[in-house]
């Protein structure tokens, strides 16, 4: 099995336009594009998963069914079944920390503030994997000054805001097929 594209959420339709929830969205996305087969639920790793082709290599879309805080076990679990190396998985996840409407590319890299993050990176024993942060902006232009941020992740996007998320999601595609065909150092450098 060639690579694993990871899509951080919390299962259930009433999370589904959650701002934590970009990563089902933008997993929902690339199936559409890249016709992947009909997901399955795999009771054994505890997780929505679909097969296609990109450029050539088997992929396999997950979603992990553990609730954000358990992520890293799905993971894990998928990546050590198919002996899938760290460099070979992609997760796609919110980030509070970027402006809402900007995408970051990257190698490798620390949890912040992210508690999906965090249990795939524990259950995974690295922080060396690519990642997809697509910003959800917890204070700024769109976001009040002051808020709960567990409260705010578990918000849906309002209006405009839903608007331009779903423009950004729309972008995934194309990264993950650059990521495929031309690796992740270009591929950063074409789309940070």
């Amino acid at each position: 099995m060639g690579r694993l594209i990871i899509g951080l959420g919390n299962p259930g339709t009433q999370y589904y336009k959650n701002r934590h929830n970009v990563g089902f969205m933008a997993v929902d996305e690339i199936a559409q594009k890249f016709e992947f087969d009909e997901s399955i639920t795999s009771k054994k790793f505890e997780a929505e998963i679909g097969i296609s082709d990109i450029g050539g290599e088997e992929v396999t879309m997950v979603k992990p069914l553990t609730f954000m805080n358990n992520s890293g076990k799905a993971v894990s679990a998928i990546a050590n079944f198919y002996k899938i190396e760290p460099k070979d998985i992609l997760v796609i996840y919110d980030d509070i920390d970027l402006e809402l409407g900007v995408i970051r590319v990257r190698e490798k890299g620390g949890a912040g503030t992210h508690n999906g993050m965090k249990s795939i990176i524990q259950d995974l024993g690295t922080d060396t994997f690519p990642r997809i942060r697509i910003g959800t902006e917890s204070r700024g232009d769109t976001a009040p000054a002051k808020q709960d941020t567990s409260s705010f992740v578990l918000s849906n996007f309002h209006g405009e805001e839903l608007q331009i998320a779903e423009k950004n999601i729309r972008k995934v595609p194309e990264i993950v097929e650059s990521w495929i065909k031309e690796g992740i150092d270009k591929t950063m450098s074409k789309f940070n």
